[in-house]
């Protein structure tokens, strides 16, 4: 990072670098800062790397928080990007390559710093390191601006209004990522944030107007999963003798991530494609979205990006009457399906298909309606039968999800008409043909006995029987399989019940007739159609009335 560096080792020695963070005052108009901007730096491409850097990075940081007070010097650093990012939608219809790389080298140091900076100290610090800029001698006069809004808007115009290409997608990286950066502030508060500075200008302030196309922009990066460009499209050529190779746009992007953000995947394990192939783009784009939607409600006001998630429609839908909230727009929902069903190895994409199951009641009939409905369930319950490889928020979101699924009985029935071959990743037994609902109920059991055994979570218990139940009506053909391990659960689990019941009613008595007998029936079942539900009521209403009307007598 700065001029002629190349290596994290080098960072703390830059003289560029120095006079950022040093206690001398740089004009806005001094040759400095083309300089500065124009460094030959490659970012890390591991996470080992990724450590190195930010631990490089944090004393030139706390440097610059003791000097910017006198000298302005990162304010003027954002003054000098926000007066690129005003012509990167022309640069990028005129293919000015070099220009958007002094754009992106810009908001990545600012980045970098922000990451810091926001670690260190307060929002109402951070407002204040970005008002200093009016104290640099040479700088024009700011009057009442507000850079850090002023920063937070023109990032959010430079996602909506500049296009995905090979030469932007680095920038457009960096863009999404600044936000996620600025947004982290929850991270360190307990309570939830509803009077921050950031917090209010994303609800309140003057990129509200955008919300809706920054909710479908966010969407489309997700949909399209574009890869990184190959570095060596991105390279420039020598601008002079002395001056070597300058820095690619998409070298810093193309092998790996500075930050990585996960939504609590402590425990995730990646599967061999997200680690060979990572999408740093619409990995960060879907994480942007999420953090944006789960923003909470302010007092007056609800929260905009989340209403936008919440309306949004199908481009097919030819419908003339106008959504009476101001944030809808139209998406195609055949990619954004497409997308949803590939992406279920990640569990952001999992909550995203939650969310819009759950408020966006477009998207869930347009799901349901689907005659593909493998293509979705198949990848939720590969979470739920590889659950030992998964972190509990992952599994709980698959769950749910299928629980709302199983709310509709026309896709209960539907169900069980759909026909799968060789289920690989079944490895309990053989399923060469099985009906996608048979498939679905031998799932949800097996999590249930893996929770009974493991997790002991009430919750996760009860959401499965819940499922369970919601199938049930709907029941038809069900593989032999299946039904045996229907018969073989209800069996073990009604012995527990009786057992439990004759303890706590009919301690030292010998009414356990009927748990003895269940007690001897096997796991199999086959004998469980002769002791029904109705002798076991029966059985035990006659009893307990019995024992209520003794004191009586």
């Amino acid at each position: 990072m700065g001029a002629n560096t190349s290596q994290v080792n080098d960072l703390s020695q830059n003289p560029s670098l120095g006079s950022l963070v040093g206690t001398e005052a740089i004009s806005e108009n001094d040759p400095f800062w083309n300089q500065l901007i124009s460094f030959t730096f490659t970012s890390p491409t591991s996470s080992r790397d990724s450590k190195l850097l930010e631990e490089a990075v944090i004393p030139l940081a706390k440097i610059l928080i003791e000097n910017n007070p006198r000298t302005g010097n990162f304010g003027a650093l954002v003054k000098i990007f926000l007066g690129r990012t005003k012509e990167l939608k022309i640069s990028t219809e005129c293919q000015d390559q070099l220009f958007i790389w002094q754009a992106h080298n810009a908001l990545f140091m600012i980045r970098c710093l922000l990451k810091v900076f926001v670690r260190e100290m307060s929002e109402e610090e951070l407002h204040m390191q970005f008002s200093y800029q009016e104290r640099a001698p040479g700088s024009s006069e700011t009057g009442s601006e507000d850079l850090l809004e002023e920063l937070i808007c023109n990032l959010v115009h430079l996602i909506v209004e500049v296009p995905l290409l090979d030469i932007t997608y680095s920038i457009l990286f960096e863009a999404v990522t600044t936000l996620l950066v600025l947004l982290s502030y929850q991270l360190f508060h307990k309570e939830i944030l509803r009077d921050g500075i950031i917090y209010k200008y994303l609800m309140l302030g003057k990129c509200v107007d955008l919300t809706s196309r920054l909710v479908k922009t966010l969407l489309y990066n997700f949909i399209r999963q574009e890869k990184c460009p190959p570095p060596v499209t991105h390279i420039f050529e020598s601008q002079s003798e002395g001056g070597g190779l300058l820095y690619g746009l998409a070298s810093g992007v193309a092998s790996g991530l500075w930050t990585v953000f996960t939504l609590g995947g402590a425990g995730s394990k990646l599967s061999p494609d997200q680690e060979q192939q990572p999408l740093p783009l619409p990995n960060q784009s879907l994480l942007l979205l999420l953090v944006l939607a789960n923003l909470s409600d302010g007092p007056d006001w609800p929260n905009p990006y989340r209403q936008a998630i919440k309306s949004f429609k199908n481009t097919q839908d030819t419908s003339s009457i106008p959504s009476p909230n101001p944030h809808a727009f139209q998406i195609n929902f055949n990619s954004l399906y497409t997308a949803l069903c590939d992406q279920q190895r990640s569990d952001q994409a999992t909550l995203l298909l939650y969310i819009l199951l759950h408020q966006n009641t477009n998207v869930r009939t347009y799901v349901l309606s689907r005659t593909d409905t493998e293509n979705l369930v198949m990848p939720i319950l590969d979470i739920l039968y590889h659950v030992e490889d998964r972190n509990s928020h992952h599994v709980y979101m698959a769950l749910i999800i299928l629980l709302i699924l199983t709310e509709d009985d026309t896709f209960n029935r539907s169900i069980h008409e759909v026909m799968l071959k060789n289920i690989t990743w079944y490895t309990e037994r053989s399923l060469t043909e099985i009906s996608l609902g048979s498939l679905l109920i031998l799932v949800v059991i097996r999590t249930i006995q893996f929770n009974m055994t493991r997790t002991r979570d009430k919750y996760l218990h009860t959401n499965c029987l819940a499922a369970l139940a919601n199938m049930s009506a709907q029941f038809r053909c069900l593989h032999q399989y299946a039904a045996q391990r229907i018969i073989s659960y209800t069996s073990r689990h009604m012995r527990r019940y009786l057992y439990v019941l004759d303890s706590m009613y009919f301690p030292g008595t010998g009414c356990r007739r009927l748990e003895h007998c269940l007690g001897a029936v096997g796991d199999a079942g086959e004998e469980l159609a002769h002791l029904t539900c109705s002798l076991i009521i029966r059985s035990y209403a006659s009893r307990l009335t019995s024992s209520a009307l003794l004191p009586l007598l």
